[in-house]
């Protein structure tokens, strides 16, 4: 064991994960030891889980191999409306993988504990709440809903069949966004005023042009299946099958897909239940290629003061065509420091705190008075206020990284899975999901109905 301890030491000097002057104690080195190792906590490999993915897009295949990065679970089937991607199923997979066009199908089978549900948005909530009700966990993508009005009724289905239930928002599970929530706590930053949060990408692919199969067509997709349930039926298209996140019958554009992780880790961090005034404004600037959604959005949340946290505000940001390149940035700022979580990976706190004294002098109106006042006042100044008054204190940064090789949507089906084993509540819960979503998407009424959107966030209702 000290051997072992000693190599693990030995190995943290070289890979720093938490840097600080005030940080660095073996007390703190114990508690990120111990850290890791809940980090890379796995069900046992004798405790099968059988799985299923509905929807083989870019995010089911991501999830499917995070998922399968747990020991102990195991393929069962894949649903997917593009028959070339059920054949790269069993490619990777393997041929006995059952593979089907109907997510009925799957949902039927009596030898699958748990469904991934990573169809385009308009399909989350009627699969899930199918899913509970056949008795399967449900692992749903981010954002839970497509519309504000599919929350409640989503909740109240697990609530009904006690399903577990988990949204597909990594940053619940992120053991930097854990620390950033313990230090914020804690009181580093002072009292929390503002938050501003921005993803900027610059390229086809980061604004949604997906690479399209050259044998697409009404043949190989199910293409009534897909629209099934869109008011407004369309003849078949490629680009609203494989690149359905530009179209607001099937998606939730820039606010449904990135917004809502930005105000998952910014709920998760502050313990927020949501914000009560949401404006956005917003442009299809550059990628004028038939979407129905912008490129650039920009939004202002207003969050009450509540239990849990002082009034802040918050803006968002989503750039497609950003000249900044592909960057994420979330800034949490009080009246004593910044929690600067800008492009993964960890964080750094940045401490400030205003000396006593007010001073006076330089950009100040005090040499605007007679030279008899200035003397007055630098008398008077001088007894109010000692030389330690005068200096702002001296307060060490924080930097904080994850350990090499760590992935958070690795560990949050391993949460996943875990609730699955030991009953105990998953980490982003039906609840926490709807919260974090519905804000996204009143950002989008409000971009299209141009008017503010007020939200009761406590009771999850529309104002």
């Amino acid at each position: 064991m000290a051997t072992d301890r000693r190599k693990f030491l030995k190995q943290f000097g070289t890979s720093v994960i938490l840097t600080s002057a005030s940080l660095t104690s073996l007390a703190a080195k114990e508690e990120h030891e111990k850290r890791i190792l809940q980090a890379e906590k796995r069900i046992s490999s004798n405790d099968k889980i059988r799985i299923a993915t509905i929807g083989m897009g870019i995010m089911g295949f991501n999830d499917t191999r995070a998922a399968l990065s747990v020991p102990g679970v195991e393929l069962v089937a894949c649903a997917d409306l593009y028959k070339g991607r059920l054949d790269r199923v069993k490619e990777l997979y393997g041929n006995n993988i059952f593979t089907t066009a109907d997510y009925r199908e799957i949902l039927n089978r009596k030898d699958i504990d748990a469904v991934i549900v990573a169809t385009s948005d308009n399909w989350h909530t009627p699969i899930s709440i199918e899913a509970m009700r056949k008795g399967k966990a449900v692992y749903s993508e981010k954002p839970m809903v497509h519309h504000i009005s599919e929350g409640l009724k989503e909740i109240k289905a697990q609530q009904e069949t006690k399903a577990v239930f988990q949204v597909g928002s990594q940053r619940v599970s992120s053991i930097a966004f854990k620390k950033a929530q313990e230090l914020y706590q804690a009181g580093a930053i002072g009292k929390i005023n503002s938050i501003e949060a921005s993803f900027s990408r610059q390229s086809a692919l980061g604004a949604w042009q997906y690479t399209i199969p050259l044998d697409a067509s009404a043949q190989t997709v199910d293409w009534d299946q897909f629209q099934a349930n869109s008011k407004e039926k369309h003849a078949y298209d490629s680009n609203r099958f494989f690149r359905w996140r530009n179209y607001r019958e099937y998606g939730t554009g820039v606010a449904g897909d990135l917004f809502v992780h930005l105000l998952t880790g910014i709920h998760f961090i502050t313990g927020s239940k949501g914000p009560n005034k949401i404006f956005s404004i917003g442009d299809l600037d550059y990628w004028k290629d038939g979407r129905n959604v912008p490129d650039v959005m920009s939004a202002v949340i207003s969050y009450p003061e509540s239990p849990e946290h002082p009034a802040f505000q918050t803006t968002l940001r989503v750039n497609f065509v950003s000249g900044e390149g592909e960057r994420s940035t979330t800034k949490i700022v009080g009246s004593e420091g910044v929690i600067d979580m800008s492009d993964g990976g960890g964080f750094t706190i940045r401490k400030r705190k205003m000396p006593v004294a007010p001073g006076y002098g330089g950009w100040d109106s005090f040499e605007t008075y007679p030279e008899a006042m200035q003397k007055a006042i630098v008398e008077d100044y001088n007894k109010k206020y000692s030389a330690a008054d005068r200096q702002a204190p001296k307060m060490d940064d924080v930097i904080y990284r994850e350990p090499e090789g760590y992935n958070d949507s690795n560990e949050h089906f391993a949460n996943f899975f875990d609730s699955m084993k030991t009953g105990k509540p998953v980490v982003e819960d039906a609840v926490f999901g709807f919260r974090a979503a519905a804000p996204c998407l009143a950002c989008n009424d409000s971009y299209f109905e141009n008017k503010v959107i007020k939200w009761d966030p406590v009771n999850m209702k529309l104002g």
